[in-house]
Order: structure tokens, then C-alpha cells, then sequence
């Protein structure tokens, strides 16, 4: 018990008279008079009410500020106004001694440690100590640790084994920037921290092993997001040997939906299997490839009826519709819910609704008038519905109908089912895509997935039709990981890099282990990643990661607690060979 006999949260009916050591943190105090006042002793665990009755006592507790760590021995005895909202309201201590253990300087505080929550992102960050302070801080890091303990356990009674991989290793194109580390003894060369354990757990499979995960730390030099910390972060790792695409979603499926069901905001999660939505679909019904499946408006098809009725944004581009049914609300939320769109896309959003009479009003209605009724019998209006809609080249028009999509969910939330988790995999992503300013030919997804169709899809079909086993984890909207089935043929490799342009020499020295270890007879093999922050947001209902983050980062990738990054001594510079412009 350290220095203690019980936690501030353990003090019940059954100790009254008990001699008892407590030690905490000065969390408040009211002081009736001179010799009178209730202190409120705090620790990890909960809180205590200690009543000062003398002049003694009180004279310690009147030299000390708030957030002091104490050590108090006292009586327990029976509160008279007990406090049923906590596990100790039923007693109180009555101290013989208080001892401080750690003095608080500061008179006042950064903010309330139990309203943390309400200061300025970097002032929370600076004094992240103080901010883990706060019990509801502190219950989101907890359940962490109980999330992150549960998954591998789950892991391992699956028979996944457990295997570290390196921290320092070498750069690789991965899709996004590397954070180099310069090297002390081979001057001007580096090491890179992983962007992922990709290349390692691949070989692993080569190896002989059949089923590896790790709880593994990644390093992207990215920016920061809502549901993405800069720098670095943690996710699920995990491969399996011999393994077919479904293999991974079934292990993924009986370990994710009771992770989330147990320490959950929503109890409900999706039953497996999850719903399986190919990548073409999921644009053309969602307007995204990361669909919040609780939002139950569709994007549909709507070009052969508007792209003739006068109104010029549509005369030459793809039209996509979303019909909202039931929704009574006001020009000034329409006007709203246009504006966001526009802001978030840099794209416009269009609408009208049918009035009573059975004419169009509002919005672009005055060019609906002769295919007033085409678009009734298309769409099965009735009166009171809206109709919205996007236009532009195909795939910008579907990406606006899917922010669309997402904030009229917010505002017809009728149409949104609340309070669930509901999964889905994205499916049969394209292998290659073009860029969108070099005009050529990139990896859509990860460059070490099986085409499908194998090489004699690489040698013989165009490559923006070629599709891959590539699939993505989605979850409420949030994409909690990519996957897919490796190519693990040192031929098709060659032949898939071929298409972007990188030659035999160019994998052989971008991917050596890996390509030498294929040589030697790899098995097939497949894999995902889900992030373990993303998970915990989403279990927890938070809509930014950095509040399940005991030491996050900020937007501009700046831990201002630690100072980092920071300056360095030029003896330091030395060693590793750089020299500063």
C-alpha cells in the first residue's frame, strides 16, 4: 500500500473507528472558521472529505496551495451529511497528522484541474501533468491501457504470437514522409523511424512464423487532423500466413465488435459479418470510401434528368442527388448547410423542395419546371421533401454529394442512427490511380498488394482498371485501417513496379530483405493495421485523438510540455556528421 493503508476511493461504514493513513493531492478546501473546514483529499483512485477540527491542523492546511500532495492519519468516523454520488460519502477523517509530502509553489493554477478540459489546447498541453490531473483525464488514459491489454489478449488466444520489430530501420516510400536519424558511425547515411512494421512483418511471414501482431509504435512526419496525432502513433499490427483476404476480416470481426461492446460509449456494435461495400460503390452510394454507415441518406445517380434543364452549372458535368424526406427546417439552415459544404469542398451544393401544390419551390426550382415530374417519379418525391444536389467532373461531384451526405446528417438527424458502432469493409480498391498534378501513374493503396486477376492482369489489362486486395476498416465514418493481401511473387513485384515506373534495380535496392527474402519461397499472406488511437476515440465518443493521448502532440507538431523539437549543441552535430545552412 505504499505509504498509505487505503486509496481515497476504499473508506466505507465498515472502518469507522479505524485508525487510517491516506495520502493524495489538496484538491479543495471550505473553511468554516479558524479551527473548522473540509478538506477534500484526492488520489488516483477517488476522493476522501477530511474534516479539520483544530487550530494546529488547520494552520498546515492555511500554509499550503492547492494541488500540495499530503499524507493525513486520522479517525474514521460516520459523516453526518453523507454524499451518496461518491464510494467514501458515507464517512469522513477526523486527522491527527498531516504531513506534506510535495509543496505547489504556484499560487494559482494554469486552469481548475476539474475543468481542465475548458482551457486552450496549449495550455492544456504545456501542463499536460496537471491536465492528467483530472479524474475524467485520467478515466480516458485507463481505459487505454484496458483497451490496449484486452486486444492482445484477445490476439493471443487467437494464436497470434507477439514479435517487436525495429524502431530504427531504413527509408522507405511508404506514402508518407520518413523522419530521418542521422548515423554517428557511417557518416552521411540514415536511419528512418517506421512509418509502419510493413517491410518486417512481411519477412516474418517468410520466415516461417504464421501469425504475428504487435502493438506497434509508427512515425509519420504528417499534419495534424481530428482523428490524426502528428508524429507518431500506435496501431494493432497483425499478419497471418497462408491467409485469404477473408481470413483477416475474420479475426478482425471476432476481435474488434467486443472490444468496442465492452468498454464502449455505444453498447451496440455491429454484428459480423460486416457489411463488405466495393470502393466504386462506396463513391457512388456514400460520395466516400470511408462511409458512416449510421447516416442512412444515399447519394444517388441523377444526370440523365438535370443535365438538360437549363441550369448551367449542370450541362456538362455529373449530377448526384441526396432526397432527404421529413425534414422540416428553415432557409437559413438550408442557406447553412450549403455554405458548409461549399467551405469544406470548394464546392457548391444545390436544392429545391416540393411544395404542397406539387411545384418545386426554393433554391434552382425555376429550371425544375419541365421535368417537375420526371424527377418526382425518379426520386418517389412527395410533398415536403428536399432534394440536393452536386455537380462537377464524376469523382469531384460524388466526393461533394459525400460531405454533403455527412452535414445534412447533422442537421436531419432523424435520418441517423445514434448511439451504435457500425463497421464495414471497403473492398477491391484500384491497384493504380493517376495523380492528380504529375498526370501519371502512382499506387492507389499500398504498393505491396496482390492484384487481382495476378500477373496476367499487370501484362495484359489497363492499369487504372486493374483492382487490388486492398480493403479498408471503416467504423462511424473514421477509417481505422487499411489492409490487404501481400504479393509475396518477387516476379509480380517486379512487374507492378514496372507500371509506375521503378525498374528490377529500383526494388531490388528500395526493398532488398524483402525482395531476397521472397526468393527463397514465400508463403501467401495477408494483414491489416487498425490504429489503436482511432479506436479509443471512437470508443470513447471523442471527436479529437489528442484527448486519448496521454502526451499528444499540437496542430503544428510541437510537444510545448517537453519543448521539443528544440535546439541542440554543436558538439552534437559533430558527432552525426550535419552541418546546418
Amino acid at each position: 500500500m505504499q505509504l498509505r493503508t487505503h486509496t481515497c476511493n476504499q473508506l466505507n461504514s465498515n472502518n469507522i473507528g479505524d485508525t487510517v493513513t491516506i495520502v493524495g493531492w489538496f484538491d479543495n478546501l471550505r473553511k468554516v472558521s479558524k479551527t473548522l473546514g473540509f478538506l477534500i483529499l484526492r488520489d488516483f483512485y477517488g476522493v476522501t472529505q477530511v474534516v479539520i477540527e483544530t487550530a494546529d491542523i488547520m494552520d498546515i492546511v492555511d500554509n499550503q496551495n492547492l494541488e500540495s500532495t499530503l499524507l493525513i492519519e486520522g479517525t474514521v468516523r460516520e459523516r453526518q451529511s453523507k454524499n451518496n454520488n461518491i464510494p467514501t460519502g458515507e464517512i469522513e477523517v477526523v486527522p491527527t497528522k498531516i504531513e506534506v509530502l510535495g509543496s505547489c509553489i504556484h499560487n494559482e493554477l494554469p486552469f481548475v484541474i476539474n475543468r481542465s478540459t475548458e482551457a486552450d489546447d496549449n495550455t492544456r498541453l504545456k501542463y499536460r501533468y496537471l491536465d492528467l490531473r483530472n479524474p475524467a483525464m485520467k478515466d480516458k488514459i485507463v481505459i487505454r491501457s484496458q483497451v490496449v491489454a484486452e486486444l492482445r489478449k484477445k490476439m493471443q488466444e487467437l494464436d497470434f504470437l507477439e514479435i517487436t520489430t525495429p524502431i530504427l530501420t531504413c527509408s522507405s516510400p511508404e506514402g508518407a514522409r520518413d523522419y530521418l536519424v542521422p548515423s554517428r558511425l557511417h557518416e552521411g547515411k540514415f536511419y528512418a523511424l517506421p512509418q509502419a512494421p510493413q517491410q518486417f512483418k512481411q519477412i516474418l511471414m517468410a520466415s516461417g512464423f504464421d501469425r504475428y501482431f504487435q502493438i506497434a509504435p509508427c512515425f509519420r512526419d504528417e499534419d495534424a487532423r481530428a482523428d490524426r496525432a502528428p508524429g507518431e502513433f500506435y496501431q494493432l499490427d497483425m499478419e497471418m500466413a497462408f491467409a485469404t483476404q477473408e481470413d483477416v476480416f475474420s479475426i478482425i470481426e471476432k476481435v474488434l465488435p467486443e472490444v468496442f461492446a465492452k468498454y464502449g460509449v455505444y453498447s451496440k456494435s455491429s454484428n459480423p459479418p460486416f457489411k463488405r461495400i466495393p470502393y466504386l460503390e462506396a463513391l457512388e452510394k456514400y460520395g466516400t470510401d470511408k462511409p458512416d454507415l449510421r447516416n442512412k441518406l444515399i447519394v444517388q445517380e441523377a444526370t440523365d434528368i438535370f443535365a438538360k434543364c437549363g441550369f448551367e452549372p449542370f450541362s456538362t458535368n455529373t449530377i448526384k442527388a441526396i432526397v432527404v424526406d421529413n425534414f422540416e427546417t428553415t432557409r437559413k439552415v438550408i442557406d447553412k448547410i450549403c455554405h458548409d459544404v461549399e467551405v469544406q469542398i470548394e464546392n457548391k451544393a444545390y436544392w429545391a423542395k416540393l411544395g404542397e401544390d406539387g411545384n418545386f419551390v426554393g433554391g434552382i426550382s425555376k429550371f425544375l419546371g419541365d421535368i417537375k415530374q420526371q424527377i418526382i417519379d425518379k426520386f418517389n418525391l412527395k410533398a415536403g421533401d428536399y432534394i440536393f444536389l452536386t455537380s462537377g467532373p464524376k469523382l469531384k461531384a460524388q466526393k461533394t454529394a459525400g460531405v454533403l451526405r455527412n452535414i445534412l446528417g447533422q442537421h436531419a438527424t432523424f435520418h441517423v442512427e445514434h448511439n451504435c458502432y457500425e463497421f464495414c469493409w471497403i473492398i477491391d480498391f484500384p491497384m493504380y490511380e493517376l495523380d492528380e498534378k504529375t498526370n501519371k501513374i502512382e499506387f492507389c493503396h499500398n504498393p505491396f498488394s496482390m492484384p487481382q486477376g495476378g500477373i496476367e492482369a499487370l501484362e495484359n489489362e489497363n492499369p487504372l482498371d486493374i483492382l487490388a486486395y486492398q480493403y479498408d476498416l471503416v467504423c462511424n465514418g473514421v477509417e481505422l485501417s487499411s489492409g490487404a493481401v501481400r504479393n509475396h511473387s518477387p516476379e509480380m513485384m517486379i512487374k507492378a513496379f514496372s507500371v509506375v515506373g521503378l525498374g528490377e534495380d529500383d526494388v531490388k535496392d528500395k526493398f532488398p530483405a524483402m525482395y531476397n527474402a521472397f526468393l527463397y519461397g514465400a508463403p501467401p499472406h495477408a494483414g491489416i493495421a487498425p490504429g489503436v488511437d482511432r479506436m479509443i476515440m471512437l470508443i470513447l465518443g471523442e471527436d479529437s485523438i489528442k484527448e486519448i493521448i496521454p502526451f499528444p502532440m499540437n496542430k503544428s507538431a510541437m510537444d510545448v510540455m517537453m519543448n521539443a523539437p528544440s535546439a541542440v549543441d554543436q558538439s552534437q552535430l559533430d558527432e552525426i556528421h550535419i552541418k546546418l545552412k
